[in-house]
């Protein structure tokens, strides 16, 4: 926490990411809801009029090699995310300045969600050996599918 040190843990980090991303959707035209209070398993959703799309905010700063982790699980006191709770993944690369969007059906597989995926913002992207690297800024992809969750 030493280099964002205006920040005095990582729920106020957290906070200020939630409102990064609010800023970001609402500058790009979508219509955001916020939830009250943190009882939800998603931090806040984008409102398509009868459909929303949930999604969960991330944001790393752990830099590993040439890629940043960022870790996708809930507080070590919940269970897992599941794909009833959230649609979509909002992660917030710090250093980099740069969102990824990634649909929860491919990080959460049924009780099972990947630990902490590499995310490569500074790297050319290249499909076979960097797997999240088509969600770096892919903001259209929180318009919701035509079966009901967030898609492409």
């Amino acid at each position: 926490m030493a280099k964002f040190g205006v920040f005095k843990n990582y729920k106020e980090r957290g906070e200020w990411v939630e409102a990064k991303f609010i800023a970001e959707a609402l500058r790009r035209g979508y219509k955001v809801l916020k939830p009250w209070g943190d009882s939800q398993p998603f931090d806040v959703a984008v409102n398509f009029g009868n459909r929303i799309v949930r999604v969960q905010v991330k944001s790393t700063a752990y830099r590993v090699g040439t890629g940043y982790r960022c870790e996708f699980e809930p507080n070590r006191l919940s269970a897992p995310y599941s794909l009833k709770q959230l649609d979509l993944f909002a992660a917030y690369v710090i250093p980099q300045d740069a969102w990824y969007l990634i649909p929860a059906r491919v990080l959460v597989n049924g009780d099972h969600l990947k630990k902490g995926p590499m995310l490569f913002p500074m790297e050319p992207h290249m499909k076979d050996r960097y797997l999240y690297e088509g969600y770096k800024e892919a903001w259209k992809i929180l318009r919701p599918s035509q079966n009901g969750g967030a898609g492409r």
